[in-house]
């Protein structure tokens, strides 16, 4: 069986909103896409329609599933509430350096947020879907936030939530979590593919 054979896990990131776009922390608040994050998801559907996906998973939140609407997957998307956002409690809808400027060692990924999630309890919401998925052969598709798919990441390849932090994601990308010739080695088969990241793996 090759690699390519073994169950798979494609992550895409939705498009932008006005609050990523200003670098604030947007956990569960639900604002919508931006024009600009709505034209950035248009790659996505040709992308993706070359692949067959045993199962679609999507974020109730509307920046998730506006995005996997424009990607084609709208009508056979399942919600699933473990794949909302790391809640920010306190910090939600402020930049990092802003809350730094009160809690200077502050790390998201270590420390989690007050009167929001630890970074135990997103793991455990991660290990969640991908127990739900476990059985599925085949692709798998999520449509989800960037925290919480860096988590993910970090949990498909047994390590501790916090290695999240090893994974920037930018908006409307896609990656992919995989195996390496048997179950026993998940692997990142790609990571935050963008139209002007693949537009520069062409070239020198």
């Amino acid at each position: 069986m090759s690699s390519r054979d073994l169950p798979r896990l494609v992550l895409v990131r939705h498009g932008q909103t006005s609050w990523s776009a200003a670098g604030l922390h947007t956990g569960l608040t639900d604002i919508p896409l931006t024009a600009e994050g709505e034209a950035s998801t248009r790659w996505l559907r040709e992308e993706l329609a070359r692949e067959r996906f045993a199962c679609v998973l999507t974020s109730p939140l509307q920046r998730a599933s506006r995005t996997c609407h424009l990607a084609g997957f709208g009508d056979v998307a399942e919600v699933d509430p473990d794949l909302v956002e790391w809640d920010y409690g306190d910090y939600e809808g402020r930049r990092t350096i802003d809350i730094r400027a009160d809690r200077p060692d502050w790390h998201l990924f270590r420390d989690g947020c007050p009167g929001g999630e630890s970074p135990a309890e997103v793991g455990a919401r991660a290990d969640r879907v991908l127990a739900r998925l476990a059985g599925i052969d085949g692709a798998s598709l999520i449509f989800s936030s960037g925290h919480v798919m860096r988590v993910l990441a970090a949990r498909w390849l047994r390590l501790e939530p916090g290695a999240g932090r090893y994974f920037a994601l930018a908006t409307a990308s896609l990656s992919e979590l995989g195996y390496e010739h048997d179950l026993g080695r998940p692997v990142i088969r790609l990571w935050n593919r963008t139209p002007m990241t693949a537009s520069r793996a062409g070239g020198c």
